[in-house]
């Protein structure tokens, strides 16, 4: 096997498409302390008060990507896409059960950072407000699925841009242009009046 983590991904990843049952197995320790390193992130990013860990969270998301029988992954590209909209999912749901009125929701939500929720992919700090990205990235996956993929794959998949390009198939420049027009428009989407 090959020395590059992203190739060993995807020889794994080929091989569960062919139908090798172990090759499942051997995938989790393959990108386990990425998609911990991610969730360590974005947990630490999210509004204060939520509880949950980044290796709860990693599990969690593993279940919901890796349980069934046939994961029905095709490609690198689309592993770290399920991977990161689990990731999402549960962080939303978790996000929404928080600011049910029983857990203080009747309260408004503060104005979102845009530049500190929209660069969180790339830079520590800030409070993001999962709810409100999330319901960006909605709006912005009926724009521009491409831009939509890219944020996802940086925000809650935890990868760098040349990761990202790797995992699609494309040029860096593409994926930093990318990345680039699809800050601008979340950041129009997050603005209170957005």
């Amino acid at each position: 096997m090959t020395s590059d983590p992203i190739r060993q991904v995807t020889q794994i990843l080929q091989r569960v498409e062919s139908g090798d049952k172990l090759a499942a197995e051997q995938l989790l320790p393959k990108v386990y302390d990425q998609l911990r390193a991610a969730a360590r992130k974005r947990l630490r990013n999210i509004q204060p008060g939520q509880t949950l860990q980044p290796t709860a969270l990693v599990h969690e998301a593993w279940f919901k990507v890796a349980g069934s029988e046939d994961p029905g992954w095709n490609s690198q590209a689309h592993f770290y896409k399920a991977a990161a909209q689990a990731m999402r999912n549960i962080l939303v749901d978790v996000a929404r059960r928080k600011s049910a009125v029983r857990h203080g929701g009747e309260h408004n939500r503060a104005d979102v950072d845009v530049d500190a929720t929209v660069d969180a992919g790339s830079a520590g700090g800030g409070d993001t407000d999962v709810l409100a990205l999330d319901e960006a990235l909605t709006k912005l996956e009926k724009v521009d699925e491409e831009q939509a993929r890219i944020v996802s794959l940086r925000f809650f998949g935890g990868l760098s841009m040349e990761e990202i390009a790797q995992t699609l198939s494309t040029s860096l420049s593409t994926v930093e242009r990318q990345w680039r027009a699809a800050r601008t428009v979340l950041r129009e989407k997050l603005r209170p009046d957005g």
